[in-house]
């Protein structure tokens, strides 16, 4: 595995951490909101964000101007009425725009909702009104979508200087001084990210500006990152991790990023060179797209890249094996959810090789690894007792990167709470070390969330469009495993009698109706459905009928 080496003030600064209960606090870094984080690193002389756009365009930010635009976007937003607790919608690919914004709605205590630009009109129609968005920000790509989803009824603002009101140029003549007289508070709402659950509707998840620095502490601390450091982000701003990992870590250790419009595998390592980074956060599904991409080529060596960290998605032992022996980066494997900010728990870097290799190939399943010191983990039975080791049931969470609450959702609030823990509704179990320590594996999922690529799939939204196609007596969404997405899509159909469907023309309903990405790729027609003793359909017993497709990359024709 890949060496590397910190520096001297790095490792002074965790030993001089001390932990209070299961939290870790550092006198020197503590911050009254997150706008203080931002100003207490005003002054240093050097780039916070690079950003790359898909034109080749390249947008440097220092620390000292960065700072000095948030500080303009703030008083914009006080200048469009937007207050303490407002929610704002943000609809965009990555961009540095987006890197603003977000730290402009936290300065002044609003609540940022990313909204992913790839979801069908009716969910984005049901997130803003759900939120209660009070203005949307949106790009020119995608200014005449949104309004014409909203018309008048929500002010949409294009964050683009050709239509309505020209936003850059309007923010030249605005002050960058902006008071932080400290009226928000780290228990302020900050983020609602909207993700799938087990009904069609998507929940909002609340977490605070306190949730989304201890997080972005603790990456800090467990990865090493300090001032020296180079992280890149390459996916979406949309999601907890592209916003937790590789915005708020760097902008915590004052270390440096590079930002991409999108993911490229055949120029990443090129840029991971040119920019020195240190560390990539990516899903599962980057790291089959890079071993394509190098899969008759010479795999690049680069002095600077210490590890990957990779979570959000279904990683095989198969999968990273293949990875590391590739190209020689060690992959540091983690879990968490929205609901618990981003990351819970990681490998340690420390292993040594052979310690590395046995976590991530000894148990069938490469280790989630042990729990972050902000939150506590466990595996529960359905009646919220702990179960022994090597013991199978539902990972649950408590600390504090877990959540605030769901949006305006007490049913779900009251069933994910049970027990006084965070029920993540993933299956797993735990190991014990030689010291003791608890190293977490997942083995599946108790609720039937598709994931694919890093993005929560609702089958039920899925099973609603199924069943409504003429000729269908039953059809059910099935998450199979693939080695390009983690999982993908599936359709188990039964037919009504006499029925001539074929798959062509299911898939083709469906498409109508949902993105490619979200649609089923393949149908398998049958007649048996395994049920529980109350008749719900137990999908994840059709799995193995997809197994022929695992190495398939679906591509939109």
């Amino acid at each position: 595995m890949f060496q590397f080496s910190i520096s001297n003030e790095l490792e002074k600064k965790i030993s001089n951490a001390h932990c209070v209960g299961n939290f870790y606090f550092d006198d020197d870094i503590q911050c009254q909101n997150l706008l203080e984080l931002v100003e207490k690193n005003s002054y240093l002389n050097k780039i916070f964000c690079t950003f790359y756009n898909d034109n080749g365009e390249i947008t440097k930010l220092t620390y000292e101007f960065f700072f000095k635009k948030v500080n303009q976007t703030a008083n914009f937003l006080i200048e469009n009425n937007i207050e303490v607790g407002n929610c704002v919608a943000i609809i965009s690919h990555n961009h540095i725009d987006t890197v603003v914004l977000y730290f402009a709605i936290w300065a002044i205590g609003a609540i940022a909702v990313p909204i992913n630009v790839g979801e069908d009109d009716k969910r984005i129609e049901f997130i803003v009104e759900n939120s209660e968005i009070k203005i949307i920000f949106v790009r020119e790509n995608y200014f005449e979508r949104i309004t014409n989803i909203f018309h008048s009824n929500k002010k949409t603002i294009c964050v683009e200087n050709n239509i309505n009101g020209n936003f850059h140029s309007t923010l030249k003549n605005i002050s960058d001084n902006f008071e932080n007289n400290n009226k928000v508070k780290l228990d302020n709402d900050a983020l609602i990210i909207y993700t799938s659950g087990t009904t069609g509707l998507p929940k909002g998840v609340v977490l605070t500006q306190k949730n989304l620095i201890v997080d972005a502490k603790e990456i800090s601390l467990w990865h090493k990152i300090d001032e020296s450091q180079t992280m890149m982000c390459i996916l979406p701003l949309h999601h907890v991790n592209g916003i937790v990992v590789t915005l708020l870590t760097p902008m915590f250790s004052r270390a440096s990023v590079v930002l991409n419009q999108k993911f490229h595998s055949n120029n990443f390592f090129k840029q991971v060179e040119k920019e020195n980074v240190n560390i990539v956060s990516v899903v599962p599904t980057i790291l089959q797209f890079l071993l394509n991409e190098y899969e008759n080529k010479i795999a690049p060596q680069i002095n600077s890249l210490r590890h990957f960290i990779c979570g959000a998605g279904p990683l095989t032992c198969e999968l990273a094996n293949k990875f590391e022996k590739k190209f020689h980066i060690s992959i540091i494997h983690g879990y968490g959810l929205s609901e618990t900010t981003c990351y819970s728990c990681f490998l340690p870097i420390d292993l040594n090789e052979t310690e590395h290799i046995f976590w991530m190939n000894e148990f069938g399943f490469p280790s989630i690894g042990v729990s972050i010191p902000s939150n506590e983990m466990a595996i529960h039975n359905e009646n919220g007792n702990e179960l022994s080791e090597m013991e199978k049931g539902e990972i649950v969470i408590r600390g504090k990167n877990v959540m605030k609450s769901y949006f305006k959702n007490s049913e779900a609030n009251e069933k994910s709470f049970t027990y006084n823990w965070f029920r993540s509704g993933d299956e797993g179990f735990f190991k014990l070390d030689k010291n003791g320590k608890k190293f977490f594996f997942i083995t599946g999922r108790l609720k039937e969330l598709i994931i694919r690529g890093g993005t929560n799939i609702s089958p039920f939204a899925i099973d609603e469009i199924l069943m409504n196609i003429e000729g269908v007596e039953i059809g059910l969404a099935v998450g199979f495993e693939n080695i390009w997405y983690g999982e993908e899509v599936g359709a188990y159909i039964k037919l009504k009698e006499n029925s001539n469907l074929i798959e062509k023309e299911i898939l083709s309903y469906c498409r109508k109706f949902i993105s490619f990405s979200l649609s089923p790729k393949v149908v398998v027609f049958g007649n048996e459905i395994p049920v529980t003793s109350t008749g719900k359909y137990q999908r994840n017993k059709l799995k193995h009928l997809f197994e022929k497709w695992k190495e398939i990359q679906f591509t939109k024709k």
